[in-house]
């Protein structure tokens, strides 16, 4: 016989290993499945500067650790594995990963969402070395510094803005003449006294020694290319939610979100959405283990 779990949470983020927390506590059988290590995008923030208790901020990848401690402490279980298909039609549910087959009871998907990149050579190894995908998170390491904002969208647009506050200057790039951000977040934008617009433009490379200290972007329309010194590089181009193994087992959204509401719950009996994987307006830390710990609570 195949050992059943009570719980099986996917993902190892601040959503997952909150929910791991509050049901290893409510003496439920739990096991999260982590296909890389404990905290998820938090371990490429740096260091975290507004998750509440840490008043000198802390290091996402030790945040992550602590997160899995505090659900180890209370029996939950930690498996090394990429989850690659899952069957959710029985009241067991079952999911194949790359260390064999695994059954639960109920099962929360907390795989996250990761945020898209350009593309560019050096784009990965400088994350945190100026490479940013969340000025909400970073920001503020950039204070009366410059820094660059490329997307343009409502969530680029809101970037730029939250920067406009803390940097001296903030270079926004988009690849358009105009941008798709709603006037709501556009017109405080335009009132900045200091944010530059760069339109029609693509950035094509970053500059850098053990970090960012510039960019080249290219005019689309003239092929010109400008050289901007830079302290940091915020990327918003839009984010991609880890759900593609899913298949068609739980709901989505148009992007691909599961659709969930406040109670975490999916569309499928036993099933729960925690984090940024599902839908919500705000994906932050704080509203991860805040998921985490609602879709930790339920025994079914």
């Amino acid at each position: 016989m195949e050992h059943i779990y009570d719980k099986i949470i996917i993902g190892g983020g601040p959503a997952g290993y909150r929910a791991a927390l509050y049901a290893s506590r409510g003496k439920l059988d739990t096991l999260v499945i982590e296909k890389i290590s404990a905290g998820g995008q938090m371990t490429l923030t740096g260091d975290i500067d507004n998750y509440p208790g840490f008043e000198e901020g802390i290091d996402g990848f030790l945040l992550g650790e602590k997160m899995r401690k505090c659900a180890e402490r209370f029996g939950a279980g930690t498996q090394p594995a990429e989850v690659i298909k899952v069957d959710f039609t029985k009241k067991i549910k079952r999911l194949d990963t790359t260390a064999g087959e695994f059954y639960a009871k109920s099962v929360v998907i907390a795989t996250g969402a990761d945020p898209k990149r350009l593309g560019l050579p050096n784009e990965t190894e400088l994350i945190g070395k100026g490479v940013h995908y969340c000025a909400h998170c970073d920001g503020i390491f950039y204070k009366d510094k410059k820094v660059i904002v490329v997307g343009g969208g409502n969530s680029a647009v809101s970037e730029a803005l939250y920067l406009s506050k803390i940097a001296s200057k903030v270079y926004h790039v988009h690849r358009r003449n105009t941008l798709r951000a709603e006037r709501y977040y556009y017109d405080p934008l335009v009132r900045a006294i200091n944010v530059e617009f760069i339109r029609d433009s693509v950035l094509t490379e970053l500059i850098s020694d053990t970090k960012v200290v510039g960019a080249k972007v290219k005019n689309t329309n003239t092929g010109e290319i400008k050289i901007i010194d830079c302290d940091g590089v915020f990327i918003a181009i839009g984010r991609k939610p880890n759900t593609k193994f899913l298949g068609n087992a739980v709901e989505l959204d148009q992007d691909g979100y599961i659709k969930a509401d406040e109670s975490t719950k999916t569309n499928v009996e036993g099933v729960f959405a925690a984090g940024d994987v599902r839908t919500k307006i705000i994906r932050q830390v704080a509203t991860a283990v805040g998921d985490g710990a609602v879709a930790g609570t339920y025994s079914v």
